[in-house]
């Protein structure tokens, strides 16, 4: 029963108002989100289709900007040993504030990541998720709800309907800028917001961004279908 309750207040939609966020800076993404930024201490899924690392690089992003921000270290469930860390360093993420944990396949992935989500020392957990059913999510969304851990979930399989956004992330072609830095372009669009009704294109928003190396921010390139908010 103590749980049915917890759920019910989780899923309440007058519950905006009390999460910490991190806004992207960009005004039309952070104005599409209720929160008016990214909620902390919340459990959010990032579809991760296909092989170019899109979906990866946003997250090193957001991973970076949590892990600088709160002076907290991040924790990466991972099944494989293919971090890259000057790769992972140039979107924002110094080796030094990373944690890897391999538990193997099965349940073990979502055990790790629930136990991370329960650490307050962390500033965010990631891990992937092939098979991450409704009943394990809300679990991962109450455990960063009560330590206040944002919980990243790279999807690879359905989404789930406990997470409070849900984003696709799609690569575009890089360009070089006037000063010669190489800007990082992804189509980022936000699938599923709780609060949220979704447009025409059955989405809430969709954006180009570029992600710069030195200056470390988003910058929007072009608003792309942007759906009612």
């Amino acid at each position: 029963m103590r749980l049915r309750k917890s759920i019910a207040a989780l899923e309440a939609p007058e519950g905006h108002g009390h999460y910490a966020v991190l806004p992207f800076g960009v005004a039309e993404i952070d104005e599409a989100l209720p929160w008016g930024g990214l909620p902390l201490g919340a459990l959010h899924e990032v579809a991760a289709t296909g092989d170019d690392g899109a979906a990866v690089g946003f997250v090193v992003v957001l991973l970076g900007r949590l892990a600088i921000g709160q002076d907290k270290p991040v924790l990466w469930v991972a099944d494989r040993d293919d971090l890259y860390a000057p790769g992972l360093a140039a979107l924002g993420l110094p080796a030094d504030r990373l944690m890897v944990a391999r538990p193997g396949r099965g349940v073990r992935p979502q055990w790790a990541m629930e136990e991370g989500a329960r650490c307050p020392g962390l500033a965010a957990v990631v891990g992937e998720a092939w098979d991450l059913d409704l009943t394990a999510a809300r679990r991962l969304q109450l455990a960063a709800r009560d330590s206040g851990v944002t919980v990243l979930v790279l999807n690879r399989g359905a989404g789930s309907s406990a997470a409070l956004t849900r984003w696709r992330i799609a690569s575009a072609p890089s360009v070089v800028s006037r000063s010669g830095d190489w800007a990082w372009r992804w189509q980022v669009t936000l699938s599923h917001c709780r609060g949220r009704g979704v447009g025409e294109a059955g989405v809430v928003a969709t954006w180009l961004v570029e992600w710069h190396d030195e200056t470390h921010r988003f910058r929007l390139v072009a608003l792309a279908g942007n759906g009612p908010a």
